[in-house]
């Protein structure tokens, strides 16, 4: 997460080193900067199939989907990828995958951010649009997403090189409700070390 300063940032803010963030014991953690993360989601999958009776071809193909998901999301900046899955039937109730985005293209403001983020949901014309909005949090202004079964939640990072980017998905419950709730408290938790 380390990176040069942007020129138009006054040099008193710091870069930070890294961040952290609380999430529930519950939820699997697998760090993709690691070369074995695979081996980690592997072992989330058995854990979940151990005492149900889960066909192997269901397993591979859980196995394949995070998988595919989690190499999708590396090539995209991802850090971090943790897994929920507390249902009885095994089912992935949750995840959250953590990203670290430079700015690039995307507007350093967080509202010209959201601004931009509100004009790509009303051209993409999606039936399931998105409330988009600016927020404050601990660590800094934050431009959140609220989808049916979805919330991002891109947090600006000091010294303007990109946003920490939650993206919690939450296929079964949906995104409201405790669920919510719950995604808003961990994205409130993040921390910046300097």
């Amino acid at each position: 997460m380390t990176g040069p300063a942007r020129a138009d940032v006054p040099p008193s803010i710091g870069v930070p080193r890294d961040y952290k963030l609380l999430v529930p014991r519950e939820w699997f953690r697998i760090d993709l900067t690691r070369d074995r993360w695979r081996a980690g989601l592997k072992t989330f999958v058995d854990r979940q199939a151990q005492g149900k009776s889960v066909s192997a071809e269901i397993t591979r193909n859980v196995w394949t989907t995070l998988r595919n998901t989690a190499e999708a999301a590396r090539s995209r900046g991802a850090i971090e990828f943790f897994l929920l899955a507390t249902s009885p039937s095994g089912g992935l109730p949750a995840s959250l995958l953590v990203s670290s985005v430079p700015t690039g293209k995307t507007p350093a403001d967080p509202e010209k951010y959201a601004a931009w983020l509100e004009l790509r949901e009303v051209e993409g014309g999606s039936p399931a649009r998105r409330e988009v909005s600016v927020i404050e949090l601990s660590a800094g202004a934050a431009v959140r997403l609220l989808g049916e079964t979805t919330l991002d939640v891109h947090i600006c990072m000091p010294g303007g090189t990109g946003y920490l980017t939650l993206c919690f998905s939450a296929p079964l419950t949906g995104m409201s409700g405790p669920m919510e709730r719950l995604c808003d408290a961990i994205a409130g938790s993040v921390r910046w070390v300097m």
